[in-house]
């Protein structure tokens, strides 16, 4: 093995674990809506405040990140990014004990903040770590790993949270707020763990030009589309997956037990088109696509059997519908912005279909959003910074990571709408959300001046 190549394995290694840390955190966050809607009796609207305070963050965050990049190297950004998830962890603890819905949503941004540092620092890193034509296949693989975690955190707010909670007893919400800080306590604890790891090796560093001109990232229409459109991406699957615990409790009567379940589903979708696009996106035969195709749908049978409290059924379900993702992928050829714009149709037709139908149809139509989601994030990422030089790569991505402000205004909007007329027509925000994306795949991704 060439020293070359090991260096590569170490650093695609290194930011997989970056991706599946605050893949985590995030979900995390968005999924504890529910019990904290609970917890504080906060309409739909006020819970998503949550998801509001985390992804506020990154309009503030995300262009000072980039430029800290430039200043002080990928690794040293990513360390101090970990450092700031402990410390917004901990200061759950209090906020629990209290309780304090301010002090969690100043513990929420803290985290955030820290979650930016990784993401702005990640994406590009692994886009520029490699050729430039396979740059959309790597990203789906570590954001495949990102989505092992967010399949991991729905559950276990099932499980830490909501399991053993009567939500007819008088203690409820005080149960429930004991609850919430041990989560994060061990949250905290591992990324601290995982900054001395990463402050004890060597990772490849990636050459930032120096030039004493600064390019302006907003005379590229390509670009700028594709921070909206992330805007867009981020704001729909958070506010489907925002809304879905209480969705289901509402409409199927579900428990909250029960409910997270299926949002560790929805989530799961997400791990497993990812790890789909991990392999769609390269250069190998059709034949090594089904072949490598099998693994991942066995992951989907099991994944969805074991969430459920090994439900062989509904593992089944989610593996049929893994398998019509699959064939509906092979639409795409390959292409990131062909299977784009085919993924964002369906999730659009999926959200509405959500909206007018009941039961088991609009279940498994709003959980099997999260496979169309798969692929958008990394597709979206590198068609709006293909053609982009070093120099301008890290500005692009504070630029487009910052228009994540989606997943702190699409959230609370649902809620207004679910308050007002129901969790039903909620839905409808998300599909608007989609077409926009599918404009992009089509036509935005290819306008350059």
């Amino acid at each position: 093995m060439s020293k070359q190549d090991n260096s590569y394995k170490v650093g695609m290694s290194a930011f997989g674990s970056i991706f599946f840390i605050f893949g985590f955190a995030t979900t995390f966050i968005v999924t504890l809506t529910a019990p904290i809607k609970e917890i504080f009796g906060l309409s739909e609207f006020g819970a998503q405040l949550l998801s509001s305070a985390f992804f506020i963050a990154y309009p503030i965050m995300s262009i000072p990140t980039g430029k800290l990049i430039d200043r002080i190297g990928y690794k040293t950004t990513v360390i101090a990014g970990l450092v700031l998830m402990a410390l917004g962890s901990f200061i759950y603890i209090p906020a629990a004990k209290l309780p304090s819905f301010p002090i969690f949503l100043f513990g929420t941004f803290v985290l955030a903040t820290g979650v930016v540092f990784l993401q702005v620092a990640a994406n590009p890193y692994v886009t520029a770590i490699g050729p430039e034509k396979s740059a959309s296949s790597r990203l789906n693989l570590t954001q495949a790993l990102n989505s092992i975690a967010t399949m991991i955190a729905p559950w276990l707010i099932s499980v830490a949270i909501f399991r053993g909670l009567d939500p007819l007893s008088s203690t409820y919400a005080r149960e429930a707020a004991d609850k919430v800080p041990l989560p994060f306590i061990i949250m905290g604890v591992i990324v601290i763990l995982v900054a001395v790891i990463l402050l004890s090796i060597k990772l490849p560093v990636i050459a930032i030009a120096k030039k004493e001109t600064k390019k302006n990232i907003l005379k590229y229409p390509h670009v700028v589309l594709g921070a909206l459109s992330i805007f867009a991406y981020v704001g729909a699957e958070v506010g489907n997956a925002g809304l879905i615990v209480n969705y289901l409790k509402k409409s199927l009567e579900m428990s909250g037990e029960e409910a997270s379940t299926y949002a560790a589903i929805y989530w799961g979708g997400a791990m497993v088109g990812r790890f789909f696009g991990s392999f769609m996106f390269s250069g190998i035969s059709l034949s090594k696509k089904i072949t490598y195709a099998i693994p991942v749908l066995i992951l989907a049978l099991v994944s969805g059997s074991f969430v459920t409290g090994w439900n062989w059924n509904i593992g089944g379900v989610f593996l049929g519908v893994a398998l019509v993702n699959f064939l509906i992928m092979q639409i795409g050829t390959g292409k990131a912005a062909r299977t784009l714009a085919v993924f964002a149709l369906v999730a659009a037709v999926l959200d509405l279909v959500t909206t007018f139908t009941t039961g088991n149809i609009a279940l498994w139509t709003i959980i099997s959003i999260g496979l169309f989601n798969s692929i958008m994030f990394p597709n979206i990422f590198s068609l709006a910074v293909k053609d982009l030089d070093n120099a301008e790569l890290s500005s692009a991505s504070g630029l487009i990571n910052s228009l994540i402000i989606g997943g702190a205004i699409i959230p609370p909007l649902m809620g207004g709408v679910a308050d007002n007329f129901g969790y039903t027509y909620a839905f409808i925000v998300p599909a608007i959300c989609y077409m926009f994306i599918f404009f992009y795949a089509i036509r935005g991704a290819h306008i350059r001046r």
